[in-house]
């Protein structure tokens, strides 16, 4: 999450060097792809759309610029964009840049798990699901111009979600807070807990899968798939 800035620049800025000839265009709709990391840490719970936004890292910062200029183009020139703003996707073919995937290949391989701060909090909500909601978005007219949360509205913190892993995993292993996972105090995003009650009344959608049933599934596939998966703890 703490990119470079000419990366960052250059991943954010893309989506409107693809998207700058579409004013008066054929777009039907463009569906930009936001992150729950723009609330930062939650001021209240759950978070709905009209949370603040807070740029607490380099990669929450620029998702909050693009999702402005999306906002600014639809105000602007008319382009038809809709803002699918999704929590903690996980499940099969995730990498192990993301936690899920992390916690299981180190108990399936036997390690001690390494990881971050424990404490935080957050929303997984499960790769189908997501699917199902950003297409949603983008069929519905009402979405035109919104923004919407897509999360599962359940928040488990990391140190209970490795926990919960070994149990399923029957891994003896144990947790460890490595320093190296650490993100800097005021970067790291203490609580994500999602209210995505507007994609239910506006889109007709909602998560469906509980975290136990996506845990199986993607461990199933973790399983099936070990060799696929770097060597050595990752960072």
């Amino acid at each position: 999450l703490l990119s470079s800035p000419r990366s960052v620049y250059n991943q954010r800025c893309g989506n409107f060097e693809h998207s700058d000839g579409s004013p008066g265009g054929k777009t039907s709709k463009v569906v930009i792809t936001s992150t729950s990391e723009v609330y930062g840490t939650a001021l209240y719970v759950p978070i709905d759309e009209k949370h603040p936004l807070q740029g607490q890292s380099p990669y929450a910062a620029s998702k909050i610029a693009s999702d402005k200029l999306a906002e600014s183009f639809y105000r602007s020139f008319d382009l038809p964009v809709a803002i699918a703003r999704p929590f903690n996707c996980y499940g099969p073919r995730q990498s192990m840049r993301a936690v899920i995937p992390t916690i299981i290949v180190q108990a399936l391989r036997g390690q001690d798990v390494k990881l971050g701060a424990l404490k935080p909090t957050r929303d997984f909500t499960f790769v189908r699901d997501t699917v199902e909601g950003f297409l949603a978005v983008a069929a519905s007219a009402k979405s035109l111009g919104e923004v919407f949360n897509l999360g599962s509205q359940f928040e488990i913190s990391i140190g209970d979600l490795a926990n919960e892993i070994l149990k399923i995993t029957g891994s003896r292993a144990r947790v460890h807070v490595d320093s190296g996972r650490l993100r800097p105090d005021k970067s790291e995003v203490e609580r994500l807990f999602s209210a995505s009650g507007k994609a239910a009344d506006v889109l007709g959608w909602r998560a469906r899968t509980p975290l136990t049933e996506g845990l199986n599934a993607t461990i199933a596939w973790v399983k099936s798939s070990l060799d696929q998966f770097p060597e050595g703890y990752q960072i």
